[in-house]
C-alpha cells in the first residue's frame, strides 16, 4: 500500500509550520515533505517528527533567493560556491530529521545553453557525490513552465538521459505525476519505464494541482499501479487544498494510519 507524505509547504497552512507536523499526524499522515525547512531550526523539525512519529521523506536543497526569483542555482554557471555552501546547509538538516532524499532545483536559465547544461551536470555530481558520503539520495524532477517559467530541466528526458550518463547510483527520478501530465502524459507507460529510476513520487490533481480525487487523472488506478510495479518508496501529495485542508482528506481515508 502506498505511503503518502503530507506537503506542509501547500498543506495544513491553517497551522504555523511547526505545529502542521502535529496537524499531519493527527490526520493520519506517517510521513511528511516540504519544500524548504531553513526558517525554522533544525532541533526544533527533529523534535516535531520524533513526537509525531512521522518520516522526513524529502525537501529541496537552499533554491538560491526565493524573493527575487531564484529557483535553484545549479544551472548558473557563477554560483558553484554558493551551491558547494548550500550542501552543507542541507545535510545540517538532513542529519536532523533522517532524511534520505534531498531535492535538486536547476534553477531558471535556457535548457538549450550549453553552459547552463555544463555547470547543471557539474553541480548535480558534486552534490550527488557528497550526498552519497551521508546515504542520501539526490533527486532530479522536471517542472512544467506554466507553473514555473523559464525552469531548465523542463523535460523528463532531459533527466532520464542525465541520469543514465551520470551512473550514479544515488541519482534519482523524483516523479511528479502532476508535471508529468502537464510536460508529456502518458502518466502510466511512463511510470512502468521510469520506475527503476524513480526515488520519490509527487501527485496532485489536473489541471487545479488540488486532491488527487478528479479531474483529469484516475488516481485510484495509478495508486494500484504503483503498488503492482513494486514501488517501496514515499508519495508526496504536493498540492493546494480546494478549501480547509482535513475537509479534503477523502481521497486519503483508506491509506490513513489509526
Amino acid at each position: 500500500m502506498p505511503v503518502f507524505a503530507a506537503n506542509l509547504t501547500m498543506m495544513f497552512n491553517e497551522w504555523d509550520f511547526l505545529d502542521r507536523f502535529d496537524a499531519a499526524a493527527d490526520a493520519g499522515f506517517s510521513a511528511v515533505e516540504y519544500l524548504f525547512p531553513y526558517e525554522a531550526a533544525p532541533e526544533a523539525i527533529a523534535e516535531r517528527l520524533a513526537r509525531n512519529d512521522l518520516q522526513q521523506a524529502l525537501f529541496n536543497l537552499p533554491p538560491g533567493d526565493w524573493g527575487a526569483g531564484e529557483r535553484g542555482i545549479a544551472a548558473l554557471p557563477e554560483r558553484f560556491d554558493d551551491l558547494k555552501a548550500d550542501v552543507e546547509r542541507a545535510l545540517d538538516y538532513a542529519a536532523a530529521t533522517g532524511v534520505k532524499r534531498l531535492h535538486l532545483m536547476a534553477g531558471i536559465a535556457d535548457p538549450h545553453d550549453p553552459e547552463a547544461a555544463d555547470s547543471f551536470r557539474r553541480c548535480v555530481t558534486y552534490t550527488a557525490g557528497r550526498l552519497a558520503e551521508k546515504g542520501i539520495d539526490l533527486l532530479l524532477e522536471p517542472i512544467n513552465g506554466r507553473n514555473m517559467p523559464g525552469y531548465f530541466l523542463n523535460d523528463f528526458a532531459i533527466a532520464e538521459r542525465l541520469i543514465a550518463e551520470c551512473g550514479l547510483p544515488n541519482l534519482k527520478l523524483q516523479f511528479d505525476i502532476y508535471h508529468r501530465q502537464i510536460l508529456h502524459g502518458d502518466v502510466t507507460k511512463a511510470l512502468r519505464r521510469l520506475l527503476e529510476i524513480t526515488g520519490h513520487i509527487q501527485i496532485a490533481s489536473v489541471p487545479s494541482r488540488n486532491e488527487p480525487d478528479g479531474e483529469e487523472l484516475n488516481y485510484p488506478y495509478l495508486f494500484s499501479e504503483i503498488d503492482r510495479l513494486g514501488y517501496d518508496g514515499f508519495i508526496g501529495c504536493e498540492y493546494v487544498p480546494r478549501g480547509q485542508t482535513l475537509d479534503g482528506l477523502g481521497w486519503f481515508k483508506p491509506f490513513a494510519r489509526s
